[in-house]
């Protein structure tokens, strides 16, 4: 039973992309159970990003909706920037709004910097950062029009931490970071119109780890809040990316410090010569430490 202060999506339309299981699935089903109308989609890839099985979403939807929640399958592809014009289109035609997008759809690879395939990095790229891009391109007039739109992409840890890097992931890491960068400036073009851009950075034990069904930790709905926060009228700053694990919330994003004067000031270390750079090297490559908010 809802409370005044309960955060509710009642009559709100969204999609949920990789929502066939793990997280897109959690964020899916907490999202319907506070009163949204969820448009799960899942092109059924396999652990490679390739292939097609339109049934695992359609299975998935079905269990869902047998427990009484509005949710509805999409499978198309949205590898093309027609593709996923089509699928908002359909949802606006369908639902006659579209108030947040969640792109969750992604896998991870492995490809060693000298066996790296140029199809399977582009590939990653496509989905990773192109195909929200494109998403967003889609739904921004409708949100524009209501003035009120949510958008959340995902980025990962592996890409943001050097010490959580894993080899052999570069496409992964790099398209994750231009998710970021979409991020950052999505948010500034949508920020006078209330349509709201975050990341978010999960962890989460799911097929991608190669766990079936309900992990014995790291489990998807300890993420999911916070990605329902992201897409709720609640949240109402745009440009963070969230780190979301085990239950627990970080926000995070780069932040200039308030005395810089970009570009002619940095009010960093000054050097004029190779030389005088590497004296200073101990300085000039301190860490920033950014303070918990």
């Amino acid at each position: 039973m809802q409370t005044h202060d309960d955060v509710s999506f009642e009559g709100q339309v969204g999609l949920v992309t990789g929502a066939a299981s793990g997280l897109g699935l959690a964020y899916s089903r907490l999202l319907a159970s506070r009163g949204a109308r969820v448009v799960m989609h899942d092109v059924g890839a396999g652990l490679d990003g390739s292939g097609q099985d339109p049934a695992r979403i359609d299975a998935t939807v079905a269990l869902l909706r047998g427990t009484g929640l509005q949710v509805h399958a999409a499978h198309a592809a949205i590898d093309q920037r027609d593709g996923c014009r089509a699928l908002i289109a359909d949802i606006v035609a369908r639902h006659g709004r579209i108030d947040f997008i969640i792109h969750n759809a992604g896998w991870v690879e492995y490809q060693q910097i000298d066996a790296l395939e140029e199809d399977r990095f582009d590939h990653m790229m496509t989905i990773a950062a192109k195909a929200p891009l494109w998403l967003a391109e889609a739904a921004w007039p409708s949100m524009q029009a209501r003035h009120h739109g949510r958008i959340v992409l995902t980025t990962s840890d592996r890409a943001l931490y050097p010490q959580y890097v894993q080899k052999g992931l570069a496409a992964y890491a790099a398209a994750k970071m231009a998710a970021v960068g979409i991020v950052n400036v999505l948010a500034a073009e949508g920020a006078p119109h209330n349509i709201v851009v975050n990341a978010i950075s999960p962890v989460a034990k799911t097929r991608m780890w190669g766990v079936e069904g309900e992990p014995d930790e790291l489990h998807p709905d300890a993420v999911a809040p916070g990605v329902a926060f992201l897409a709720s009228t609640a949240c109402r700053d745009g440009g963070w990316i969230l780190r979301a694990s085990n239950g627990q919330f970080h926000a995070t994003r780069s932040v200039e410090a308030d005395d810089v004067a970009y570009p002619r000031d940095l009010r960093a270390t000054s050097a004029d010569s190779i030389e005088d750079i590497a004296a200073q090297w101990s300085r000039i490559a301190q860490p920033a430490v950014e303070p918990r908010r």
